[in-house]
């Protein structure tokens, strides 16, 4: 049994918990209190202060198309890589759960790809995705034009989506191997005596079980994607061709750094915030309740 650890004074656990405090402020919350003070004034790009505007940088980042593209195709984005990453990690999971020759080997290999950083994984898939050196420069010697991600936006789409889920495919496979692995395998091999099939089995015992990792890996891929795409976006699209993978996070960079638009740019990582709090409160509002806990 344990030993709780107490301390006789409180200051001694206060000053504990002031090294994470102050990370904690130094790295999230000043940085979220000058954007949202960033969002409400006009922020000059080579210094000279600011001036109170109130909502007008909302106003005009509502009223701009490019925003609402920006919007359409991140949402489109988030809902693809989230269905392949929770599908693919699922079955992989699924497949290597069972008693098999050389599953843990395989498990090993397919937790890889979470390991690598996105930057290196999408200069991967540049090569791999290239259409004139890449795995499908065949299909542009037989079809001439049929794969160019540098201007056709749904081939980008789909290689920012591959680079993407390729990584939390990985993710979403380990927290299924755990849920599998903490099923009783006394109720799998009462339903196999009963004689369920592997589907059945799968689809009565096993994904009720598993129910409560689903919609937490539901909420995090959904979030990621949002915000931890930007890495792919920078390097194997910039953003293009003609802003058909301008993402929300990246058009915040790409207003911010290289428009020098402080102001429109904080507005913009508002909204993104509000967004991602808004889709989180409506899945523990109305999705939580198909989920059976234990």
């Amino acid at each position: 049994m344990e030993k709780r650890i107490t301390f006789s004074k409180w200051s001694v656990g206060i000053l504990f918990a002031v090294p994470q405090l102050l990370l904690i402020f130094t790295f999230f919350y000043w940085p979220a209190g000058q954007a949202v003070f960033w969002s409400v004034t006009l922020q000059q790009p080579w210094g000279g202060g600011n001036i109170w505007v109130g909502l007008d940088n909302f106003k005009s980042i509502i009223a701009n198309a490019d925003y609402w593209n920006s919007v359409t195709i991140s949402i489109t984005f988030a809902v693809i890589s989230t269905g392949i990453s929770m599908v693919g990690g699922l079955i992989l999971a699924a497949l290597t759960d069972r008693q098999m020759r050389g599953s843990k080997i395989y498990r090993v290999v397919l937790i890889w790809p979470y390991g690598i950083a996105a930057p290196a994984s999408a200069m991967a898939f540049r090569f791999i995705l290239a259409p004139e050196a890449g795995l499908i420069a065949v299909v542009n010697q037989w079809w001439p034009g049929i794969w160019d991600p540098g201007l056709d936006g749904n081939a980008a789409m789909a290689c920012i989506i591959a680079a993407f889920s390729w990584k939390y495919i990985a993710y979403s496979f380990i927290f299924f191997l755990a849920a599998f692995q903490a099923i009783p395998r006394s109720l799998i091999e009462a339903a196999a005596m009963d004689g369920s099939s592997v589907l059945r089995r799968f689809w009565d015992v096993q994904f009720p079980l598993i129910t409560p990792t689903i919609f937490f890996l539901l909420v995090i891929n959904i979030t990621e994607s949002f915000q931890d795409s930007f890495g792919i976006v920078d390097i194997m699209t910039s953003g293009g061709p003609h802003n058909s993978t301008n993402l929300m996070v990246y058009k915040i960079y790409s207003d911010g750094f290289k428009g020098l638009d402080f102001s429109g740019a904080a507005a913009q990582s508002i909204i993104l915030m509000l967004l991602i709090i808004v889709l989180t409160v409506f899945q523990f509002r109305f999705i939580e309740k198909r989920v059976h806990y234990r």
